[in-house]
């Protein structure tokens, strides 16, 4: 009830000002080089930060001229290198934003009332402005790309600190994990396929394929947005899945087929040249209880062949994990970063942390029963203890691929606040002065060097 009377506050706020907007008739508010931002640029970008269930606040346009007047800057940058992106690539980043705000809006529905237009016009005005957003987004890349430290650069950031302020790590641990699904047969697997077959009939005799998808399908992905996953190419999705993707017609819908994530059937939207737009129901293959004994025994034998010392860990994850992220570096798990340093309170399940924060270093914990909270998914896992680092203040020796990181990103500021600085410096930019009092702009009034 709270959030529907949030999303009902924002929705009234947003109406208010859409109708103030309407009375004021688009203009120019800034200038960079031979490029003009509008009001209706800001305001469009204004009502996706609203979309997205933030509250109304005026002072947040301050932030996003800025972030267009960057834009710009980077923009017009790309354009003298000659760095474009793709039509599909544009595609994809608005379907992806389209379906975010659907998801915060509570369907697609709601979403058209918000914004007060359609999803395809809004889509329409969105595309300009993302397609320049994703060229600046790759000409900053490329301004980066090329910005490493030494080690002798991270010792002198390290030293630049003030000692007061360097900060404290909780207990960090490196582990590996070693992970064994539940497999079906063939038996257990058919009412999963019948499940699927029978929804898969109810679209052949009539019913809306979308409704369908959202009353029964097992994709939390794209069932709100019935089925719908957008445009892909054959590599964007498994292989089962591409055959069926591309060998269908506009429209047509395909036959139940199985892929590691369940059965599915899918229908064709669209085509265009090497993409293909589709809308798929999924039935999850859930683990029966038979499975899961043949899990959990096949784990307890691997687990005894570690403990008896007729393979190590790292042999074993390598010989039989079903973890494919893992099982090809004996099963250490790595966080964002690639870094093997995991803190402890962010291991994300309670059943991991009890498992591992009782073990030794060298130690292989008991078989535990994992279930992913994200797919719903279960296996049976048991995890080693590589090593195990106390809660202390920031080192050189102790921390330095999270020093080395920090002086990186250190450096990668400077890079770009130098780049901005030079640009900012011989490029006309004028600022409306409706937005002179925003502390965000000040550096961008600054006076242009003669050339």
């Amino acid at each position: 009830m709270k959030k529907f009377l949030g999303i009902l506050f924002i929705l009234t706020a947003y109406l208010n000002t859409l109708s103030a907007q309407e009375k004021l008739v688009d203009r120019v508010i800034a200038t960079v080089g031979n490029a003009h931002i509008l009001q209706s640029d800001l305001e469009i970008e204004y009502t996706q930060y609203l979309a997205y269930g933030n509250k109304p606040d005026d002072k947040v346009k301050c932030y996003i001229l800025q972030q267009l007047l960057t834009q710009k800057l980077l923009a017009q940058q790309a354009a003298i290198d000659s760095i474009e992106v793709s039509e599909s690539e544009i595609d994809d980043q608005l379907n992806y934003r389209i379906r975010t705000m659907i998801q915060r809006a509570g369907g697609k529905e709601r979403l058209e009332e918000f914004l007060n237009r359609s999803i395809l016009q809004h889509k329409e005005e969105m595309r300009p402005m993302v397609a320049e957003q994703m060229r600046g987004n790759k000409m900053q890349q490329q301004i980066i790309s090329k910005v490493d430290v030494t080690p002798e650069e991270v010792k002198r950031y390290f030293n630049s600190l003030n000692p007061d302020s360097l900060p404290y790590f909780n207990t960090e641990i490196e582990y590996a994990q070693l992970v064994i699904n539940p497999v079906l047969t063939k038996e257990e697997k058919e009412q999963f396929r019948k499940r699927a077959e029978t929804y898969r009939q109810q679209v052949l005799n009539g019913s809306d394929f979308g409704t369908i998808a959202r009353l029964y399908s097992e994709d939390p992905g794209s069932s709100p947005h019935g089925g719908e996953l957008g445009f892909g190419t054959r590599e964007t999705w498994v292989k089962e899945f591409s055959a069926q993707a591309f060998r269908l017609k506009k429209g047509e819908i395909s036959p139940v087929f199985e892929t590691q994530f369940g059965f599915h059937f899918l229908q064709v939207l669209e085509r265009r040249g090497e993409e293909v737009n589709v809308r798929h129901v999924l039935i999850k293959k859930q683990p029966t209880y038979e499975s899961l004994n043949r899990a959990k025994a096949k784990i307890d034998s691997i687990a005894n062949l570690i403990k008896t010392k007729k393979l190590t860990f790292n042999q074993a994850a390598s010989i039989y994990s079903d973890d494919q992220n893992t099982k090809y570096n004996g099963g250490i798990v790595t966080n964002e970063d690639r870094s093997t340093l995991i803190p402890m309170d962010q291991l994300d399940d309670v059943a991991v942390f009890n498992a591992i924060d009782k073990l030794k270093e060298g130690e292989i914990s008991e078989p535990v029963l994992y279930t992913d909270k994200r797919l719903g998914e279960q296996s049976y896992r048991i995890y080693y203890l590589r090593s195990r680092i106390p809660p202390h203040k920031a080192s050189l020796e102790q921390d330095f691929a999270k020093i080395k990181e920090a002086a990186r990103q250190d450096k990668v500021n400077r890079t770009l606040n130098k780049w901005f600085e030079s640009r900012r410096e011989t490029t006309y930019i004028d600022i409306n002065p409706d937005f002179l009092s925003c502390d965000e702009l000040k550096i961008w009034t600054k006076p242009m060097k003669d050339n």
